[in-house]
Order: structure tokens, then sequence, then C-alpha cells
């Protein structure tokens, strides 16, 4: 079997990103400008394109050649490649086994009553909020880079749409900086290269590539014609740029097309659910909440009926792999469950019944292949 390609902590992975350009504005206590090839300048711009990855990109040089022209090689998002938890480990600075949001659905403790959708800060098929009764801040308690910048005196801005100025992993892995309301992208141009002007860091999100790669599906006509609208975006913002600024732009997470022939549906698999409590995670990245005692049997029966279709191992395994990061804290490894298994190719684990939209998507992402765990790295200079 093909070995997983992990992500790259401490060297170039989405975690280093931030420090680095902190470093390049001048922020004291944090390195790693020179390792990302960054220069010293007066401020900076972190623009982040949600499901830009580093192969669907180099595969479409005619359709980006703004970002194709200023790419400057490739990063590792994190493990899971799915937003929730590349966001945290760039706003933090911090890999998964650290920061704790390990992805987009998850046990966040011992007997918490439900499943955290993180997206929606709300239970699996519950509507009510939790901001107020399960606390983002207590939930990743770790300091974000913006909280650590702000607190040395760099002033942070972030720009993105306006509803998710309060969300739950808003709060979780990037608080700590000036909320600027984008609604549109002529604003998001706007706040970026206003906030440009003074010293300091700016943060920006986009997030309709991805949104276009899970309808359309990545490399389809829709999504190239996304891909030509978001280089154009760069493009306006590298004309745009201040003197002695940079920009940086970086995807969370790549892409692969999937068909309904790749689905495998766990709930029609009684073997796969035979002393099963949970089922987490998307259909590209399964954690497995075992009832007591089975666990041993789960992970057997997992990788006995997957076989070559996805990397099943013990939540143990995983960590000693390195697949969250040097180190685990305590009060992660709950989360992680028992089995976790990444689908391999374009393998996807649905759950028809209880997530039919997830399962109908088109484009998926969050396991370990090089096109999801790839994302480039752009470096223009004003």
């Amino acid at each position: 079997m093909q070995p997983p390609a992990l992500p790259r902590y401490g060297v170039d992975s989405l975690a280093e990103v931030v420090p680095a350009l902190l470093d390049s504005v001048g922020a004291t206590g944090f390195a790693g400008a020179s390792r990302l090839g960054l220069e010293p300048v007066r401020s900076a711009c972190l623009l982040l394109v949600d499901g830009l990855g580093d192969e669907l990109l180099t595969a479409h040089p005619e359709v980006a050649p703004t970002l194709v022209a200023h790419r400057a090689g490739a990063l590792t998002t994190c493990y899971p490649s799915t937003t929730v938890t590349s966001l945290t480990s760039l706003g933090t600075g911090r890999a998964p086994g650290d920061h704790g949001m390990i992805g987009y659905l998850f046990e966040p403790f011992a007997g918490a009553g439900g499943l955290l959708n993180a997206l929606r800060w709300q239970f699996q098929g519950q509507d009510r909020s939790l901001l107020d009764t399960l606390l983002p801040e207590h939930l990743q308690p770790e300091s974000t880079a913006f909280e650590e910048a702000a607190a040395a005196g760099l002033p942070v801005t972030s720009v993105s749409p306006p509803q998710f100025r309060e969300s739950g992993l808003t709060r979780a892995g990037l608080r700590g900086s000036r909320y600027v309301g984008a609604p549109t992208w002529g604003t998001l141009v706007e706040a970026v290269t206003s906030a440009l002007r003074e010293p300091g860091l700016v943060y920006a999100y986009v997030s309709d590539l991805d949104t276009t790669g899970h309808v359309l599906g990545p490399a389809s006509p829709g999504w190239r014609a996304q891909l030509a609208l978001i280089d154009r975006l760069v493009a306006t913002l590298v004309e745009a740029l201040p003197p002695d600024t940079l920009l940086v732009v970086t995807g969370d997470h790549g892409m692969v097309t999937v068909t309904p022939e790749d689905r495998v549906s766990l709930d029609a698999a009684p073997e796969l659910l035979a002393g099963v409590r949970a089922i987490a995670g998307e259909p590209r990245a399964r954690y497995v909440y075992a009832q007591p005692g089975a666990a041993e049997d789960v992970l057997a029966a997992w990788r006995e009926v997957l076989g070559e279709r996805a990397w099943v191992l013990s939540a143990e395994q995983a960590v000693a792999d390195g697949w969250f990061g040097p180190e685990v804290r305590e009060r992660v490894v709950h989360r992680l469950g028992h089995v976790i298994a990444a689908a391999r190719g374009t393998t996807v684990l649905v759950r028809p019944d209880i997530e039919p939209h997830l399962t109908t998507m088109r484009g998926q992402h969050g396991s370990l292949t090089s096109a999801e765990m790839n994302v480039p790295l752009v470096i223009a200079r004003g």
C-alpha cells in the first residue's frame, strides 16, 4: 500500500506560515521567515483561498497565470486536510495535536452529548448553537499567533465575510485580531490595501473556490471559471500593493473528484458498525469511537472491509506516526476516538441517511493524498 503523504510539521506546513509572516514584519519571538523565503517588509497580507490545492493549481496554469507566475513552491496542510483543522493551525501556529481542533465533526469530550460540527458550532442533527455553552475559547484554550502579536504591539487585521466575525471557528483559532467584515471581493481589496498602508499583518479569507469544488467537483468547467476569478482577485491585490509590503497566498487543503462508484456506505455495512458507538470526521477522514472493550475488534473489521480503500490505524498508532504533530495534548486524545480511517484514491466513506449533503458532494477532501495535502505558496512583493 502506498504510504500516506504526511504533513511536514515544523518545516513547511500551514502552521509555519503566520509565524513566518510575523517574523517578516519584525515581530519579536516569531522565527521562520527565511525558511519560507520571506523578505523583511513593513506590512504583509496572507490571503487564504479555501480549497486551493497545489496540484489543482499547477494543472491549470492557463487559468491562473498570476498565481502560477508568483508560485514559490508548495506547503503541506495538516491532518485532517479540512478547513476547521487547517485554519486553526494557521491562526495559532500550532499542529492539530496541540490546538485540538481535529476536524469537521468530533466528540469534544467524554459525555459531551453529541458530535460537534465545528463549522456550525452545533451538535450533529441539532439546530441549537453551542456558542454560549461550549465556549470556543475553552475548547481551544491555547493562545493564537494573532493574540501573541497583538500583545507584542503589532496590529493584526482580519478581513473576512461578516458572518464569520463571531463564529466558533473564528473564536477558537483566529481570535485576537481587528475584524473587518468584507461582504464582497471589492470590499476585501479595499480593506486589505488600506490596512497594508500601516505596519502590521493582514489575514484575508475567501471561500468560493471550495464551495464550487464541493458542488461541481474540482477541475470542472465551473471550478476552472472560479479559479480564474480567484486569479483576477490576486492580480488586483498585487497591482494595489503599497510599497514595502508582501502578499502571500495559500490554501487550506486541496480536493479530489469523486463519483457515486467511489462511495462506501458505512450504514449499509453491519460489520463496520459492530461495536461502534459513534462515527465522526467526514467522508475522507473518519474518527471511529468504539464501545467499551471493542476497539481491537472494530480496528480489525475496518481494516478487513476497507482493505486498500483506506489507511486504517488505531488512534494510538496515528499519534505515534505523527499525523497530528509532534505532540498530542491529553485533552485532545479523547477526540481522536479509537480507530482512524483516511480514504485512499477517491474513496469516500459516507453515511447517506445521517449525512446526505456530505454524501453527494462531487469534490471531497480530508485525507492524506498529495492532491489534498499539498497547497501552494504564492509570494508577491509590493
